[in-house]
């Protein structure tokens, strides 16, 4: 199954825009289409807040990472301030989706 985007309408691929995606060429009906994309990312979102990292196979690796306390500065005023201890999520590309990134500039 193929599915493909001929051109983005809008500036961001939307959780919308994908439910609009999955309606229009896999032919689900727009609650099925929402309630899916929802779904996902429900699922993505629980399994990095419970620390796990989420692997998309062809896509890149979301992973939990854990920032130590360090100091800062308040860049407005150069106060000195304490940045506490923190979780981010980091996205590191596959090398299929680097190399997709990279395509356009080879053919150049």
């Amino acid at each position: 199954m193929q599915i493909s985007v001929d051109s983005l309408e809008t500036a961001a691929v939307t959780k919308a825009y994908l439910a609009d995606m999955l309606f229009d060429q896999l032919g689900l009906n727009k609650r099925e289409s929402k309630d899916m994309v929802d779904a996902f990312f429900d699922l993505v979102s629980a399994k990095l807040v419970d620390g796990t990292d989420v692997k998309i196979s062809g896509f890149g690796n979301f992973q939990i990472r854990t920032k130590a306390p360090r100091p800062g500065r308040n860049p407005r005023t150069g106060e000195a301030i304490a940045i506490e201890a923190r979780r981010v999520v980091t996205f590191h590309a596959s090398h299929k989706l680097k190399d997709q990134i990279q395509a356009p500039l080879q053919k150049s």
